[in-house]
């Protein structure tokens, strides 16, 4: 059971950063690198998207 709801919040997240990708302002390659990147790697390609992504936190030198 415990599986199962990891399993629903991943999808979840996934799907959030996959509509911020489509609704964000990068190039349509850029776009279409993040979706494979978070359909491929759904939780280390989250984890990047929240970090490095066309929407997300950057980090300063």
């Amino acid at each position: 059971m415990e599986y199962g709801l990891v399993g629903l919040l991943i999808l979840a997240l996934d799907i959030y950063a996959i509509l911020k990708v489509i609704s964000s302002g990068a190039s349509t390659g850029a776009k279409v690198l993040w979706i494979l990147g978070i359909l491929v790697f759904p939780v280390l390609g989250f984890i990047v998207w929240l970090i490095a992504g066309p929407n997300g936190r950057r980090l300063s030198a």
